[in-house]
């Protein structure tokens, strides 16, 4: 038993210290001991998972009782949900965990394939469609095509070797969490939570529904005429920080002996965790954003567990068709509240949520008719911080321009990331800019597999903490719109800068 131990530490450490070309396929090293077992259950499940996913759901939606016609768009459809459920199912069967990769083909097979094939079949949308069929022919189309793009942009990444950062002499290593600045963030956290607590009023408001949080934001005067900036950053600075230094923490007790014997550690997350429950629970946020602190949670929690990667994916799918649609129980008040009644499990998928394929479509006839922006929606979402007091011609989302232009009284739509690159810069730029995604989200994959291994920086790692946020926010982003997203991916940029530093500590690397 020693001397299988003894080799096995000896093959880890020959994979990480493995000539950059040994990378070239896009991933972590192999682990030590192959878990012969999963290998015996993945080949077993494989078929069925495949067959699930690209042959069994789809045909049962096919099957449905509707009004939609078969023409081009349904033909389109289904290859597009075929197609993301292949690419899921490979991510699920995959030897390595490839994160954000698997939450986006998740999205996209879901969001953009399963949903809207139940609505061309069944002959109803979420969202009306004011223009010609053609536009959504030509949506379905680029979303197809834009999924080509993304794995094309990965497949150039998995050619690419890697640069081991944590042999850098300029940077100094890879880049881990300060432990002073880490204290310094978690005071940060509790007192921006205290006075975003305080200033709704106290807890109990956040156990109540999200309506009535949004209606106390409006009351405590934060919020200006015809402006978000003042909702966003007291939201943003409640929420993003104490999550953030309740995962730097989480992944110290998960990985550190040390951490574990420290009572002071053990309180401060208790602590932690007690705030996150009170302004990141469930009821009073968005399911989008508590998803997100989920995900973040369970993969910085069981950072090295594939079996957890592999369960999330493959539930993932049961729950956004079964669970997510319901899941807004607490977003009305009990006068308000809508019903949660339906004669089909798929029925959610064409009277709620799932609107960024007709979106989509929807936004393609909004730009025949005037141009494309060039930048603009995109500068828009960048610079979201700036007042429309000083910038009067600062863009709306996405989303809510259309919406207007549609003539609709309830412009809270979805404008999904295939959309704010054609608005901006057409088909081209729509391409482009999933390539460069699938690019990022490659790369970020294989130096997240590196940086969660016993080989890699240790508890303090950040982008052990950044990669699973990023995979659950991948929601939020794909959904849209930009503009609203923008506010809370900025706060937690600045939390992470605040911590960040590249001069590796020994103390920080024990066990």
């Amino acid at each position: 038993m020693t001397s299988v131990h003894t080799s096995a530490q000896e093959q880890a450490a020959q994979a990480v210290a493995r000539p950059e070309s040994a990378w070239a396929w896009g991933g972590a090293p192999e682990p030590p001991e192959r878990p012969i077992a999963w290998s015996m259950l993945s080949r077993a499940l494989s078929v069925p998972l495949v067959l699930g996913l690209v042959c069994f759901l789809p045909a049962v939606i096919a099957a449905q009782p509707g009004s939609g016609v078969r023409d081009t768009a349904y033909w389109l459809q289904l290859v597009l949900t075929c197609y993301a459920g292949a690419r899921l199912a490979t991510m699920i069967l995959s030897t390595r965990r490839r994160l954000l990769q698997g939450v986006f083909w998740m999205f996209v097979y879901i969001a953009m394939g399963v949903a809207p094939f139940a609505q061309v079949v069944i002959g109803q949308t979420p969202t009306p469609m004011v223009g010609p069929r053609q536009d959504l022919i030509t949506a379905t189309a680029m979303v197809l095509v834009g999924c080509a793009a993304y794995d094309l942009g990965a497949l150039l990444a998995s050619r690419r070797p890697l640069r081991r950062r944590a042999t850098s002499r300029s940077r100094g290593g890879p880049a881990v969490a300060h432990p002073v600045r880490l204290r310094v963030l978690v005071i940060v956290a509790l007192l921006a939570s205290a006075f975003y607590v305080m200033k709704l009023g106290g807890p109990v408001v956040f156990f109540s529904s999200r309506q009535e949080i949004n209606e106390t934001v409006v009351a405590s005067g934060v919020v200006a005429e015809g402006s978000n900036v003042g909702s966003a950053f007291l939201k943003g600075f409640g929420t993003v920080p104490a999550l953030l230094a309740f995962l730097f923490y989480t992944r110290r007790l998960a990985t550190s002996r040390r951490a574990r014997r420290s009572p002071s550690t053990a309180l401060v997350w208790v602590a932690l965790a007690a705030v996150n429950l009170v302004v990141n629970n469930p009821i009073s946020n968005a399911r989008y954003w508590f998803l997100t602190v989920l995900m973040a949670f369970v993969f910085t929690a069981l950072p090295s567990s594939a079996a957890v990667y592999r369960t999330v994916l493959a539930t993932g799918v049961v729950g956004a068709l079964v669970v997510f649609p319901y899941a807004d129980k607490f977003r009305y008040d009990d006068e308000a509240q809508r019903s949660a009644q339906s004669a089909s499990v798929f029925e959610p998928l064409v009277t709620k949520d799932y609107d960024q394929m007709v979106m989509f479509a929807n936004t393609i006839s909004w730009v025949d008719t005037r141009e494309h922006t060039y930048g603009r929606q995109l500068a828009g979402s960048a610079l979201f911080f700036v007042p429309r007091a000083v910038w009067s011609g600062k863009p709306e989302d996405t989303g809510v321009r259309v919406g207007q232009w549609m003539g609709l009284r309830m412009t809270n739509l979805s404008a999904p990331l295939w959309t704010e690159f054609w608005v901006d810069f057409g088909a081209s730029g729509m391409i482009g800019g999933l390539a460069l995604i699938g690019y990022a989200a490659a790369r970020t994959d294989r130096r997240y597999a590196l940086a969660v291994t016993r080989a890699g920086p240790g508890p303090g790692s950040v982008l052990a903490i950044v990669a699973p946020l990023i995979a659950g926010y991948t929601f939020i982003l794909l959904r849209g719109p930009l503009l609203q997203a923008a506010g809370k991916l900025a706060i937690g940029a600045l939390c992470l800068v605040l911590v960040t530093t590249f001069r590796e500590r020994r103390a920080a690397r024990r066990r």
